[in-house]
């Protein structure tokens, strides 16, 4: 039987969603807490891969075995098995067919920033410490220029392994609430798909345009030469998190 999960993770201490060796990985936890519960080994398999450090509220994974405890009960019964630091928050079974990779629709991440001197002792973890005082107004006037379908080779690190580089962003919003007596910006990015470290890259631009270090017209510059030279530097990872990920139907009986 497939088995649809619902995952939670600080990635502060993970090398990354995927597993590696010689590494601690989300993959890696899941697969150990499966075995425990199956019995045998037992793939765990996640809608796609998050860097080093960077943290999920409702990344989505599969996983086949046959066991008594209900589908519904099987979060429960796994995170006994899990570190603190990562769990399942819902189960459920899997759709006839239903492969949580090919199946995606659109996936929403949210990169996190404050500006500060000195780094919040309550914030840093999940959200980036910069400086400055980025304009809300240039920041949201800058995303509207990303939003649609676009060639975003400029938009990718080194070492990214997608055969296409054309994406779709749904929508980009920028907003910022106060933590801890503390502004922190929000930007959040739903998309078809994304290239290696695209967010932490869009994020990085549209504080340099709100803070005027760069101009919105590097943005369309950048998208129609492929140059990444022409961009900001990449944002820290501890400021992103996958907060959803939409197969445009419910899983787990929303």
């Amino acid at each position: 039987m497939r088995y649809c999960l619902e995952i939670s993770y600080d990635g502060t201490h993970f090398a990354g969603s995927q597993r590696q060796k010689n590494a601690r990985t989300v993959q890696g936890e899941l697969e150990q807490a499966a075995q425990a519960l199956f019995g045998v080994p037992t793939r765990v398999t996640l809608s796609g891969r998050t860097d080093a450090g960077v943290h999920a509220a409702a990344q989505v994974g599969q996983t086949d075995g046959e066991t008594p405890v209900p589908p519904q009960k099987l979060a429960e019964v796994l995170n006994r098995f899990l570190p603190a630091d990562v769990k399942v928050l819902r189960s459920a079974p899997a759709p006839a067919g239903f492969d949580c990779t090919r199946a995606v629709r659109k996936k929403t991440y949210c990169y996190r920033f404050y500006c500060a001197r000195t780094a919040h002792p309550l914030l840093s973890r999940y959200a980036a410490r910069l400086e400055g005082a980025p304009d809300l107004q240039l920041m949201r006037a800058a995303a509207r220029l990303l939003e649609g379908e676009h060639d975003f080779a400029a938009f990718r690190a080194t070492g990214s392994s997608a055969r296409t580089t054309v994406r779709t962003i749904y929508a980009i919003t920028a907003d910022a609430v106060s933590v801890c007596g503390t502004p922190v910006y929000e930007l959040r990015v739903t998309g078809n798909g994304f290239l290696y470290n695209m967010v932490r890259i869009l994020a990085g631009e549209l504080y340099a345009v709100g803070c005027g270090i760069a101009d919105a017209a590097d943005i369309g510059a950048a998208l129609e030469t492929g140059r990444r030279d022409m961009l900001f530097r990449t944002l820290p990872a501890e400021g992103l998190m996958l907060e959803r990920v939409d197969y445009g139907i419910p899983l787990f009986g929303e």
